[in-house]
């Protein structure tokens, strides 16, 4: 028997395709003005063209936010532009409300969440999972007070203050 190498899969990086575990969106602003509880990572139904706008990285999630209609749970306001080699007829609305996809189990401990103990549902990041399929982070969080917000402001600072010192001496 010869032995012959395994061939990986030809990466898409040249033409600019995003491919597999790449983050797409991340939402930074969401660590600073929530405390983030439970995180959930959940499928999203999308186009074709939103699909592709993606692994070329063109998405926001920055003013996006999760609310339940139902028993089902969607992504509102999070902008994938358009697909600029698509037809007029075949492009999507970017900022349309996309359904994600969890179980019933976890839907019904989100909106149970939200209604009971006011908490929000807020989204992290946006990326390509180990199989390429489109998925979202989100979480389960609680707004910060100012006070909590320049407390963490403060902590930052120190813990950055204290590795240049650290690293000087």
């Amino acid at each position: 028997m010869h032995d012959v190498p395994i061939m990986a899969k030809k990466d898409k990086k040249s033409s600019g395709m995003l491919t597999k575990n790449v983050t797409i969106a991340h939402n930074r602003r969401a660590k600073f003005d929530y405390e983030l509880l439970t995180d959930y990572e959940a499928g999203i139904v999308l186009h074709g063209t939103e699909v592709k706008s993606l692994r070329l990285g063109q998405a926001s999630i920055n003013e996006a936010y999760v609310k339940e209609k139902g028993n089902e749970i969607f992504l509102l306001n999070a902008n994938i532009q358009e697909y600029s080699q698509a037809g007029g007829f075949f492009q999507h609305e970017p900022a349309r409300p996309r359904k994600l996809l969890l179980n019933k189990r976890e839907i019904n401990k989100l909106i149970g969440a939200v209604q009971k103990e006011g908490l929000t549902i807020v989204p992290i990041k946006l990326f390509f999972d180990d199989k390429g399929l489109a998925k979202i982070k989100i979480a389960l969080a609680r707004g910060k007070k100012q006070y909590d917000k320049r407390q963490t402001e403060k902590a930052r600072d120190w813990g950055r203050q204290k590795a240049r010192l650290m690293k000087d001496s």
